[in-house]
């Protein structure tokens, strides 16, 4: 059993945020450290502070060491595929060789709106997510890439310098789309998050997601497959090591603690202790 963090960049300083890494980074039980990539807080009041998910990850990548640093998951209608490939390398060189990089479709029609982002309807979204990533996996591995689809073209584009981690950084794609998100997964992730109801419910995905990769001929067990387990403000472990212990017999490999707002960085190291029980 693996596990994680992820800060909820929303309605928080960023000394709070920076620190929760910090002591995360210090503590091994934890392998990677997740923000969120929106504009706008998802909780509580909406008009509140949100930060940018890809200026924290270079400067976290600055501010850690060890831990994997990744956001969960970019939204590919935020950013032109070729200039989120190039934040990327940018990213894994600033740290070394630690990101992960978490991408999705993008849902947050509020958003989009305030900031004139047009949010196509649900198909053409997959539709330019599955080109996005594609493209994205090529200029990353790739030397040029001549990429012709219907919403992304690139003629000889360059993505230099290329990152550290080769073919790529390890791609994470967020969702639980039966149709089009996990058919992505099964083609282009090396990580699939799902922010599951059950662990029920997670093994009806999992098992959708194993029968995209039989059809064109992966194992599904080459993807590390991930869930989220929030962590109330009374900070009560007793109902989390629970929980994490459900998806644990599930079968998820790694387990994303969501930490509540205003973690302190003291708070890390009894977490740490609880879920170390787990094995």
């Amino acid at each position: 059993m693996r596990f994680a963090i992820k800060t909820r960049p929303e309605h928080q300083t960023w000394e709070e945020i920076r620190d929760a890494w910090i002591a995360a980074d210090e503590i091994p039980l934890f392998e990677s450290a997740w923000n969120w990539d929106h504009f706008y807080p998802l909780t509580g009041d909406l008009t509140g502070p949100c930060f940018e998910a890809w200026t924290m990850l270079a400067a976290m990548a600055q501010a850690t060491r060890r831990i994997r640093i990744g956001c969960q998951v970019t939204g590919m209608v935020y950013r032109h595929p070729a200039v989120l490939a190039n934040m990327a390398a940018t990213v894994d060189i600033i740290s070394g060789g630690r990101l992960e990089l978490g991408l999705g479709a993008a849902w947050n029609q509020m958003e989009c709106d305030a900031y004139g982002i047009d949010l196509p309807p649900l198909r053409e979204r997959f539709d330019r997510f599955d080109e996005g990533v594609e493209a994205i996996v090529s200029l990353l591995s790739q030397t040029t890439t001549t990429f012709t689809g219907q919403y992304v073209k690139l003629t000889d584009a360059r993505c230099e310098p290329k990152p550290v981690q080769r073919p790529h950084p390890p791609v994470t794609i967020g969702g639980r789309g039966k149709k089009r998100t996990l058919r992505t997964v099964a083609r282009w992730a090396q990580q699939w998050n799902a922010i599951a109801d059950s662990p029920e419910q997670w093994l009806e995905l999992k098992e959708v997601l194993a029968g995209h990769c039989d059809a064109i001929g992966r194992d599904v067990n080459e993807i590390t497959c991930s869930v989220n387990v929030r962590i109330t403000p009374d900070a009560n472990l007793e109902p989390v090591v629970a929980t994490a212990a459900a998806y644990r017999d599930a079968g998820v490999d790694l387990i994303i603690m969501n930490l509540p707002h205003h973690a302190k960085p003291d708070s890390l190291q009894p977490l740490a202790e609880a879920l170390g029980s787990l094995g």
